[in-house]
């Protein structure tokens, strides 16, 4: 017989009805001095290219556990059409404290799409053990502490409000390690955490439909729109390059490894989030490809061995070393693009001002990962407690836990 698992009939649909009406009380009741504003259709199109990238190539990107195709693909969608709506809600409520009036409109609606990225990324950390109600829980917790930060960058520490969003890769990846450090291990005999051949080939095909829309993702609130698109697909395909050939040289009998694949070949676009705009060559851009797709690589290695034990992280999907270390390498190399671009136009005697730019790109930067870490520690804690029904380790990785699935799948 198979096991038996506990309905969520009595918290999920109630709670997602409560968040609708919460919303759809905030549209209805505007703030004063809301208004929309409309763009020009040529917006439309990169709009849906992100939309794509975010739905369908990261829902997708995400199966990678050969029992929890459903849960990846189904929770991703449920997820990010909520957490569109709080998205556009937090921004409101935020640009109404700045003083600033509110517009709605393609921009705003993008920024929202765009800043669900921080939950997919980080719901790829705890990827199989944490229920429908805990992901609700951390996205909301996550969409309002993303934007506090941005509002930090943008208002104390003066970094340009699209560049601000680009921290989104850096937030996820380390707000989801911070979450999933506070979840029971596993126990050693669970064999559900293993892929299959058929789930790492839905998940490649997320990761071409990912890296096929990234240039849009980096260019649509670009001030230079073309500039950060060359720079991006240039990135892109020598991050790609560089997957294939450092996969080969790094197994053992010299074959491709799907798992490299899967990661390193979104290294360049990771990197280039932080710098499209801002390389004036774009063989800077091709190295930073090249820079990144070896650490995503090398660090798979180095940490699924010697760092993530000790810590006693199970990044499930690979997320620290296929989105927060290769955003580790953008901001580091955003900070000295900037630095070399101003000291180059500054005379000798302006030497403080240049100070004061690494110092406010360097904070930005601390601040983005120090408050992901910090409230993603405070986030697992509360995802833990008796009331939100943590999943216990045993049925970690089943998607029998949520969704009517028949015996001939399981077996498969």
């Amino acid at each position: 017989m198979p096991p038996r698992y506990r309905s969520s009939r009595c918290r999920l649909p109630w709670l997602l009805l409560l968040l609708q009406a919460l919303l759809l009380g905030r549209a209805f009741f505007a703030f004063p001095g809301f208004r929309i504003t409309y763009f020009p259709s040529e917006t439309y199109p990169v709009f849906q290219d992100v939309n794509h990238m975010v739905i369908f190539g990261f829902g997708f990107f995400l199966m990678v556990l050969r029992r929890y195709g459903f849960s990846s693909t189904g929770f991703n969608f449920l997820l990010i059409v909520l957490g569109v709506q709080c998205s556009v809600l937090v921004q409101d409520l935020l640009d109404l404290l700045n003083i600033h009036p509110s517009e709605f409109g393609m921009e705003s609606l993008a920024r929202a799409v765009m800043s669900m990225t921080a939950v997919v990324i980080s719901t790829g950390a705890v990827l199989g053990k944490a229920n429908p109600v805990q992901l609700i829980v951390m996205s909301l917790v996550e969409l309002i502490i993303f934007h506090v930060s941005r509002c930090i960058n943008v208002t104390i520490l003066q970094v340009p409000e699209n560049l601000s969003l680009m921290h989104v890769h850096l937030f996820g990846a380390y707000f989801g390690l911070a979450v999933t450090s506070r979840f029971p291990e596993p126990p050693p005999g669970l064999d559900k955490n293993r892929s299959s051949p058929k789930s790492e080939l839905f998940s490649v095909l997320g990761t071409v439909f990912v890296w096929m829309f990234w240039p849009s993702f980096n260019s649509i609130l670009a001030e230079s729109t073309w500039q950060a698109v060359l720079n991006t697909y240039l990135a892109l395909a020598v991050s790609a390059v560089a997957a294939f050939m450092l996969s080969a040289l790094t197994s053992k009998d010299g074959k491709f490894r799907m798992a490299h694949i899967h990661s390193a070949v979104l290294a360049g676009g990771v990197t280039m989030s932080s710098t499209a705009e801002i390389i004036q060559h774009p063989w800077i851009a091709m190295i930073l490809g090249l820079l990144g797709s070896v650490i995503s690589i090398l660090g798979s290695h180095c940490l699924q061995r010697c760092f993530n034990p000790p810590l006693k992280l199970q990044d499930t999907s690979g997320v620290h070393f296929t989105f927060g270390l290769p955003a580790v390498l953008g901001a580091v190399a955003a900070v000295l693009i900037r630095v070399v671009q101003q000291g180059m136009v500054q005379q000798r005697s302006d030497l403080s001002s240049l100070g004061y730019l690494i110092f406010f790109e360097v904070g930005a930067f601390c601040q983005t990962i120090s408050t992901a870490l910090i409230t993603g520690l405070i986030t697992g804690f509360i995802l833990n407690i008796k009331l939100l029904k943590a999943v216990h380790v045993s049925k970690y990785f089943d998607d029998q836990f949520y969704w009517e699935v028949s015996f001939q799948m399981i077996s498969d």
